[in-house]
């Protein structure tokens, strides 16, 4: 599955400032366009979803004037859409993700979206689950904006629960739906003996969010950790009895970010590119055992425009390192498809500060990563499928789905065949 997004965050920052990604990279202006160009570079699989403060009012009230445009037009291209349905932010009547009420919600919101688009068959319903909790209720940067153990736990469960609660009533819905829990990979290196110790904590917490949401016994000390900081052991119990991991794919990010300094206080730096994601994603996939897809990267263009095609060469080489040492990845995605705006501050300041990294500029010009990722697409699109012929993923086309009949994309003609993905092996 060969993929791109249309990046859709939308968390408030200091102020109350509402910062809308989509609005930011002109996608409401040219969303038929930027759809076009999802086709043009042989791409089927597109992670999107809409504004979720936009579609979503209040309790049992939305607006999908947006959505119908242009999931109507993502039917039409038959590109099949990876939905975010969360990504960072709530709606201004939710508050942020300390409200206990949010998971029951947007557990509604998620069925009502299933109902409004019953063809839609790939979710991802929370985006990036850790780092949401991390940066709005640890780091203080987004939404809530708390810096302390009890509120990011809060934020923690208070999320997953809603991923959890989602995706119950989305295969209520529609039994085969996919869920790909697009989540980052971090690894945190100890500087010195004494970062040891703090080292192993961030590397354990790491893990939180899936832990929870696959419904894996955490080990002794984040269970303690969770118990003083907010969660109960009936909510504790609740994550272990609802293991939906037979319906998931274990969607990794990595950036050049994702790797981190540890010192002695606990304090964090950027570490660079120092395992890779190859590393780091065994690391996980030997945790849950579930089939992989690589679901966000990128890199700044650079003044010589050759960064970012480096970069996408080193993931992909990464990612066949993965799957010729037998972990079943399924797909792989550039992060997005066009260029984004004030990433630089993780969407914290204002500045309008264009950030080279899609495969499009705003001006909807090909960047140099976009020619070669069509090129990389054009030469292993065949290739792949063929490694494991009867294990596949059942994905069932836009264009295939009959309400009460759908046709897995696996019988589909050849002229459809690089619809499909191998190997599926999920537990």
């Amino acid at each position: 599955m060969f993929a791109t997004g249309v990046e859709n965050s939308s968390p408030t920052v200091a102020g109350g400032r509402r910062v809308d990604e989509m609005e930011k990279c002109g996608h409401y202006k040219h969303w038929k366009s930027d759809l076009a160009l999802v086709r043009q570079l042989g791409v089927r699989f597109l992670r999107y979803g809409p504004p979720l403060y936009k579609s979503w009012l209040g309790p049992q009230r939305y607006d999908w004037e947006f959505a119908d445009r242009a999931f109507g037009e993502l039917r039409l291209q038959d590109i099949v859409p990876i939905v975010d349905l969360c990504h960072f932010g709530v709606p201004d009547w939710i508050g942020n993700f300390q409200n206990p009420d949010f998971p029951q919600l947007f557990a509604g919101y998620a069925r009502a979206f299933g109902e409004r688009f019953p063809w839609v068959q790939l979710y991802t319903p929370v985006n990036e689950m850790y780092i949401t909790a991390l940066f709005s209720a640890q780091y203080g940067w987004w939404n809530e904006q708390l810096t302390t153990d009890h509120g990011f736990v809060i934020a923690l469960k208070n999320v997953v629960k809603a991923n959890v609660l989602a995706m119950q009533e989305l295969l209520r819905l529609r039994p085969d739906a996919i869920f790909i829990q697009s989540e980052s990979s971090e690894y945190f290196h100890a500087e010195n003996p004494a970062a040891i110790g703090p080292a192993e904590l961030m590397n354990s917490k790491r893990f939180l969010s899936l832990d929870l949401n696959y419904a894996r016994r955490v080990d002794s000390e984040m269970y303690e950790y969770l118990m003083d900081n907010g969660m109960t052991r009936e909510e504790y119990h609740f994550f272990m009895a609802s293991s939906l991991k037979h319906h998931c794919i274990m969607g990794s990010d990595y950036y050049v970010t994702n790797e981190h300094r540890v010192a002695a206080d606990g304090s964090t730096r950027a570490a660079g590119e120092v395992f890779g994601y190859s590393v780091i994603t065994r690391q996980y996939h030997q945790r849950y055992r579930l089939p992989v897809m690589h679901t966000e990267t990128n890199l700044a263009e650079g003044p010589d425009r050759a960064a970012a095609v480096n970069w996408l060469w080193k993931e992909w080489a990464n990612v066949l390192r993965l799957r010729n040492d037998g972990v079943p990845v399924l797909g792989f995605t550039w992060y997005s498809l066009t260029d984004q705006v004030d990433w630089d501050t993780a969407l914290r300041e204002d500045n309008g500060n264009v950030n080279a990294l899609g495969l499009f500029d705003l001006d909807r010009r090909v960047r140099a990563v976009g020619t070669a990722y069509a090129q990389l697409i054009d030469d292993w699109r065949e290739v792949l499928p063929t490694q494991s012929v009867c294990l596949q993923v059942p994905v069932v086309l836009p264009s295939q789905h009959e309400e009460g009949k759908m046709m897995p994309a696996r019988y589909a003609p050849r002229s459809s065949r690089h619809a499909t993905a191998a190997p599926h092996n999920a537990e």
